[in-house]
């Protein structure tokens, strides 16, 4: 499992779009899996789930990405999960910290 989390500032919506195509270009094996929005007030949250696969461990690897925001007040958490082939422990994670690559280039690009 790899993880990321950062602040951003702006529009909610152009962040959000910024950061699927970032993911989606990025990979021509990334698939968009599914999506949850929730508006709460003045404070968005986005959830949306990715795979895609990871060559190295011949198997496929997820990151689940949510989008927090108030106003321009945006907090991003993006977490990676699978591409492990191993029973009783993780190894191989090369496949997981790729896959969160492509999401971290995206939001320093926004910064």
């Amino acid at each position: 499992m790899a993880k990321y989390e950062t602040r951003l500032h702006g529009s909610f919506d152009s962040v959000l779009n910024a950061l699927h195509d970032g993911i989606m270009n990025a990979s021509s094996t990334a698939s968009f899996e599914d999506a949850s929005m929730c508006r709460m007030g003045d404070t968005r949250v986005a959830v949306r789930v990715y795979e895609r696969y990871s060559a190295m461990g011949s198997n496929r690897v997820s990151m689940a990405v949510t989008l927090v925001g108030n106003g321009e007040e945006l907090f991003l958490s993006a977490i990676t999960s699978g591409g492990s082939q191993a029973m009783f422990f993780k190894v191989n994670t090369f496949g997981e910290s790729a896959f969160l690559d492509t999401l971290i280039a995206a939001a320093e690009r926004l910064k």
